[in-house]
């Protein structure tokens, strides 16, 4: 109880509990689209799903603001890499909670010349761009784990014991191959809060290739990668040490 209390009391949190309502219901109308006995049930997670989204847009207003502080910050990383990744994934994430703040205001009435298509497209394409700069960030960060884990001698011995252990290995995989696998997975094993932000970008990312036309998916996708980054959020929120920093 105290989890979910001390979760609700942020807007954050708020935002990732309505998040995960809007694509549970998307996913679940989805499975039941063929089901002629549940048509009032699949209408009734329709309007669930369109009143979350809309409740989720109040939530973010103040989120550019948050953004632009967060690039600034960015900016005096001393790793250029990083400092470039995450500031340029910033910048888009604002100029997106701008076209988001746009949106709704069009939708609530105080803006009703606003072009909607227009603007909910350049929305999903600052969007799309601020994942791809995260995700850039994660396999960077990801790379350079397995740089520090290569030169580690107590792993090379362990990479050679596995090697010679699994020499069957070398008829189907190519050693070197099933050797980077191994480094891989023995270097994230210590470090969840990157496969988890990895794993969120993913599962983030196929919204915005849909919507802008990239790579065409099902509802049921969307809904499903939707419920799992949210879920993935919420752990984040809940255990902070998951997180990825900076």
């Amino acid at each position: 109880m105290d989890t979910f209390i001390k979760l609700t009391n942020q807007s954050q949190g708020r935002d990732r509990i309505f998040r995960t309502t809007q694509y549970a219901c998307a996913l679940s109308k989805y499975l039941l689209r063929n089901n002629s006995a549940r048509k009032e049930l699949v209408a009734k997670l329709k309007s669930l799903e369109a009143n979350m989204s809309a409740g989720r847009k109040l939530f973010r207003l103040g989120n550019t603001v948050n953004s632009i502080e967060a690039a600034k910050r960015t900016m005096q990383l001393a790793d250029p890499v990083l400092c470039l990744c995450l500031t340029v994934a910033n910048i888009n994430r604002a100029l997106y909670f701008i076209c988001d703040n746009v949106l709704w205001a069009r939708n609530v009435g105080l803006a009703r010349d606003i072009d909607k298509d227009r603007w909910s497209l350049n929305a999903s394409r600052f969007y799309f761009l601020s994942l791809v700069m995260s995700l850039t960030r994660d396999v960077y960060v990801i790379s350079q784990l397995m740089v520090q884990r290569a030169r580690d001698r107590r792993f090379e011995q362990k990479l050679n014991r596995h090697l010679e252990d699994n020499p069957e290995v070398a008829e189907v995989v190519v050693p070197q191959l099933d050797a980077f696998f191994f480094l891989l997975l023995e270097s994230l094993k210590t470090h969840p809060a990157v496969v988890l932000d990895t794993l969120k970008n993913i599962c983030d990312l196929f919204m915005p290739l849909d919507r802008l036309g990239i790579y065409q998916s099902n509802a049921g996708v969307m809904g499903f990668c939707g419920l799992m980054s949210s879920l993935l959020g919420i752990l984040t929120l809940v255990q902070p040490n998951l997180k990825i920093k900076p």
